[in-house]
């Protein structure tokens, strides 16, 4: 190696000067220096002599297809290709919070804490040593409806990668202490909640929102944690950690590559017939908590039937939280950053009284949320509740949103789908989690075209059918000035 790299720079030092002789070197940098001109500099494009030009770059490229092979157990392996040096491969199963019973409340959440923990194979300390020893990276995340596990480190390691990431989900040991010293964790993370207002709120709005299973808290409570321990989490995982449950997706592996390794690893996983998933229903509702005292926090929302599976609703009210935007009093990302939202120009630039005024989203395969969050001084509350309540009424009336507006939106909904999805670690996360939603992923293509087609006449009957669902609300903080749930609910009645 450091031959062939002294070699080329005695090439370049004198003894090959292909361009011309010495004049070039010595006239031609001065005259461009000093403005001069010189017929004596060769072309730009002409050769070095013993260095072959690198063939050039096509026009198009195409991007890699997702494949997916499904098992004899119907656990499905999916990937996509990709130039990266890297790879990014990940377990996802359907399960969480919302096949959580009351005994096993908070299992999920206490799952996520015990990923890549030791296993009947492998000790903590030695998953950690792995994992340094090809320098990567590995996460756990749960949510009420999926879990993930992933592994990112370069594409040369990718066995080593999937056999320790199936060992990690498969075959986890749940030793006592191990177990002890996360719920002890978690417990410091709950009492650590009252710093998260917004974390809390958003928790709220679900539990006030729906009765049944997406009711169940996704962040797990002191008395729920006081009940779990090995042998409950064991059984948890025994129950819903099934093949036909479970995808394995990868971004910058080859398929082959991928199904070879993987296939002998997770062929004998049990096939257990898909369970059907618990049953929530949409009620409404309001929620407050007596917190810090001068300032107040509040989320209102409604539901968005259909969730994920109403796809071309779906990708309206990804538009549609865009085209809201909001955030901060000032802007952290750099000026101007995400000042033309309407909640920047309508809200947040017009009451200096306002710290946070926000839009979000919690969208769920036959079901969502979509609201508007606001932190605030405890006088000014109900100002803000206000403001919130006008800004939805005016998203479901004709004329309230400029073509300027939408269009902006549609291109920063595009935009930001785009750059994410070159991140290979969101682009495993996408594969695996539209194949448990959709059972295939969805072409990029085709979202793009939908976003395009979304017209004005789309963003106001979609933001009717949500304000026409049941209220939600869920205030923390000094609630004393939240206006009732009754009052804010008949706002919407009177539109």
């Amino acid at each position: 190696m450091y031959r062939a790299a002294s070699s080329h720079l005695t090439l370049l030092k004198g003894n090959g000067r292909t361009v011309g002789d010495s004049r070039f070197a010595s006239r031609g940098l001065f005259s461009w220096l000093t403005g001069e001109s010189s017929s004596s500099l060769p072309p730009l494009d002409t050769p070095f002599r013993g260095f072959p030009p690198p063939s050039s770059l096509p026009d198009y490229v195409e991007p890699g297809k997702t494949k997916i092979t499904t098992l004899s157990n119907g656990l499905k392996i999916a990937s996509e290709t990709s130039p990266n040096p890297a790879a990014s491969v990940g377990l996802y199963v359907d399960c969480g919070s919302l096949y959580e019973s009351p005994l096993s409340s908070g299992a999920s959440h206490l799952l996520e804490k015990m990923a890549f923990k030791s296993t009947t194979n492998r000790s903590h300390f030695r998953v950690v040593r792995e994992v340094e020893a090809v320098g990567g990276n590995v996460g756990a995340s749960a949510s009420r409806e999926q879990m993930g596990y992933t592994f990112d480190a370069l594409r040369t390691y990718v066995p080593q990668m999937i056999e320790l990431l199936v060992d990690s989900v498969r075959n986890p040991a749940f030793l006592d202490w191990e177990v002890n010293e996360e719920i002890r964790k978690v417990k410091e993370e709950i009492g650590e909640q009252a710093n998260n207002p917004q974390r809390l709120l958003m928790e709220a709005v679900h539990s006030a929102g729906y009765s049944g299973a997406l009711a169940m808290p996704l962040l797990a409570t002191e008395s729920a944690l006081n009940r779990l321990n090995a042998p409950i989490l064991e059984e948890f995982v025994a129950e819903n950690y099934t093949a036909p449950r479970m995808v394995l997706a990868a971004s910058g592996v080859e398929h082959e590559e991928l199904l070879s390794v993987a296939e002998p690893l997770l062929s004998d996983l049990p096939c257990v017939p898909r369970s059907e998933e618990p049953s929530s229903k949409y009620v409404g509702g309001d929620f407050r908590r007596q917190g810090e005292s001068g300032v107040a926090h509040v989320a209102i929302a409604f539901e968005v039937p259909g969730g994920w599976k109403k796809e071309k609703e779906a990708i309206i009210l990804t538009v549609l939280q865009m085209l809201m935007g909001g955030g901060g009093s000032f802007s952290a990302g750099g000026p101007g950053k995400g000042m033309h939202s309407r909640l920047y120009l309508r809200v947040l630039n017009e009451y200096q009284q306002i710290q946070c005024f926000s839009a979000f989203n919690s969208l769920f395969n036959n079901t969502g949320l979509f609201g508007l969050y606001a932190t605030t001084s405890s006088d000014f509350v109900e100002k803000a509740v206000d403001l919130a309540v006008r800004e939805l009424i005016a998203l479901a009336s004709q004329g309230q949103v400029s073509q300027i507006q939408l269009d902006r939106a549609k291109e920063s909904t595009k935009s930001a789908v785009l750059m994410n999805l070159e991140s290979r670690m969101i682009a495993s996360e996408d594969i695996g989690r539209q194949i448990l939603t959709y059972g295939e992923r969805k072409p990029l293509e085709q979202f793009l075209k939908e976003v395009d087609a979304i017209t004005l006449n789309d963003i106001s009957k979609f933001s009717q059918k949500i304000i026409s669902s049941p209220l939600t609300m869920a205030s923390y903080g000094d609630v004393m000035n939240v206006p009732s749930y009754e009052s804010v609910s008949s706002k919407f009645h009177a539109k």
